[in-house]
């Protein structure tokens, strides 16, 4: 089938140069590239869903969820206690 078409000045340009450096002719890669682009991705498809498991998060025995800061606060001190020799 014979059609005109319009293409913008840089998609032009890359094809022009990707049919020299291919040595093909131009329709010939023009065809190529629009195929290629009309083709399903095959690599999505092979893909694996990717899926969330939940964590429970749930703490140690022994360890109060409400003196959570005051741990961390204590062990703050002592990094600092021990960084500076006391």
């Amino acid at each position: 089938m014979r059609t005109t078409l319009t293409l913008d000045d840089d998609v032009a340009d890359y094809l022009k140069a990707q049919s020299r450096l291919q040595d093909k002719p131009f329709k010939q890669l023009v065809n190529e590239t629009l195929r290629r682009g009309m083709a399903p991705d095959v690599r999505a498809s092979k893909r694996q869903r990717f899926r969330v498991e939940p964590n429970r998060g749930g703490l140690v025995a022994g360890v109060d969820p409400r003196r959570l800061n005051q741990l961390n606060d204590q062990l703050e001190a002592e990094d600092f206690a021990a960084e500076n020799g006391r």
